[in-house]
């Protein structure tokens, strides 16, 4: 491998795991914070993706689609815990997977009736759609790069908002003591309902900025989900740091396995993850480091 072809390599998994860590951020989120099993995270990623297909197609503009979906995103996220998630916190685990499956059933319908069983193709904006030259014969996508640089400023402010802003203090405390918090005046139900609105307007936006590479079609959520909860389980549940350094050591190894042991690729991150939880079976971080 030249130098050349291992920087596209390393460029193609820093995006992946990149992506992956906006998808993985909500979840361990819901579920490290909010302690509900989230079977159904997936199927946001899936309808980020066909939300981007619609409303790029109604609005001629992918950046517009953007505009337009995150907020949708939030406030389906938002009804979502109000309608069906606020039921779950003091359930046990059983009754959390068995709702969240229901649900992936009945967005998989919503969407076969409403789009279609075809798979789609989604246009990046124009002024995104060139490619930088690397070397004599080699380029590398600018949208991509504009996928990385997306997720980049995303963890930013969720790193911000969650450890220097009084709404990441108070997220921060009714993880650990949902009794305590609500004692002291604040409405840990509404505080929720904002944590689990924030992790589907994650799931969704990572949806819709991948599109562009990725074609969009049924059961597309199903596939992220397994990814995303090895890289919450890597990273320790709840922490958001974990999150990051997980998704982007399953960004590499995943990226150059294909290249170097194209056979044995698939079993890579499970081996990866194995490895880990047996030198730190809480994970690399626990949620109080971040």
């Amino acid at each position: 491998m030249d130098a050349i072809t291992f920087l596209i390599q390393c460029l193609n998994s820093l995006q992946y795991g990149l992506l992956l860590f906006l998808i993985a951020s909500g979840l361990t989120l819901i579920f490290g914070i909010m302690g509900v099993i989230n079977l159904a995270h997936g199927s946001f990623y899936m309808i980020g993706a066909y939300m981007a297909f619609t409303l790029s197609s109604l609005t001629g503009s992918f950046g517009l689609a953007l505009l337009l979906g995150i907020p949708l995103a939030v406030l389906l996220g938002y009804l979502l815990e109000w309608a069906f998630f606020s039921f779950l916190y003091e359930r046990d685990h059983l009754q959390q997977v068995l709702l969240t499956y229901g649900l992936i059933l009945v967005f998989e319908e919503l969407r076969s009736l409403l789009v279609g069983d075809e798979v789609h193709g989604v246009s990046p904006p124009d002024w995104l759609s060139g490619s930088l030259p690397l070397g004599h014969d080699m380029s590398y996508p600018v949208y991509r790069l504009f996928i990385s640089a997306v997720c980049l400023v995303v963890a930013g402010l969720m790193w911000w908002v969650i450890t220097r802003t009084r709404l990441g203090m108070k997220v921060r405390a009714g993880s650990v003591n949902r009794e305590m918090v609500q004692s002291l005046g604040i409405n840990i139900a509404l505080l929720y309902r904002l944590v689990f609105a924030a992790g589907v307007a994650f799931a969704v936006l990572a949806g819709m900025i991948s599109a562009p590479v990725a074609s969009v079609y049924p059961g597309m959520g199903g596939q992220v989900l397994i990814v995303c909860f090895v890289v919450v389980v890597i990273g320790g549940i709840g922490s958001i740091k974990g999150a990051l350094v997980a998704a982007l050591l399953v960004g590499f190894v995943d990226t150059f396995g294909k290249v170097a042991l194209q056979q044995a690729a698939g079993a890579l991150v499970y081996l990866l993850m194995a490895a880990i939880l047996l030198w730190k079976p809480e994970g690399l971080f626990k949620a109080s480091q971040g």
